[in-house]
């Protein structure tokens, strides 16, 4: 179960803004409308990834913790799971276990009738969270490439 087969670079904002919850959950959207491929179907609509995220928001917020939230949706037409990962420049309230902002989004989107892998997802990347050096280091990272190197970085060393 590898992170840098979900999260593509392009899929990465190292600094964005928020003013909320739902300004945030409208800036994972927009790049998961802009680089989700859904081949044989439409267009994928922020709009579309919007909804799927405020309704599981509905059922309980997806912040874990520690300035950390996972936001996850399944999505029609996905064939494999993907991720957004967003750091804003300010923490938002986000209605978090510990009351604590978030500033650091990783959302997961798995195909409708995905099984088991995504709660496997979930849990890969909340144990991938967890860790204080690993999300400081996310915070200090200078551009996606470097987030991207970081998270690909610990699931290789995971793997071994």
């Amino acid at each position: 179960m590898d992170i840098g087969d979900w999260l593509d670079r392009s899929a990465i904002a190292h600094r964005s803004s928020a003013d909320g919850k739902r300004q945030a959950l409208a800036a994972v959207a927009e790049i998961a409308a802009r680089t989700f491929n859904r081949p044989g179907q439409p267009p994928l609509k922020a709009s579309e990834v919007f909804d799927a995220l405020v309704d599981r928001e509905a059922q309980g917020s997806t912040g874990v913790g520690r300035g950390v939230a996972v936001p996850h949706a399944r999505l029609p037409g996905l064939e494999r799971m993907r991720a957004v990962f967003v750091r804003l420049d300010a923490p938002v309230a986000f209605g978090a276990l510990d009351d604590q902002p978030v500033d650091l989004l990783f959302a997961l989107f798995a195909p409708e009738h995905a099984g088991s892998e995504h709660l496997r997802a979930l849990a890969r990347v909340s144990r991938l969270l967890r860790s204080e050096e690993m999300r400081q280091q996310l915070r200090l990272a200078r551009n996606a490439d470097a987030i991207h190197a970081l998270l690909h970085q610990d699931t290789e060393a995971s793997a071994a």
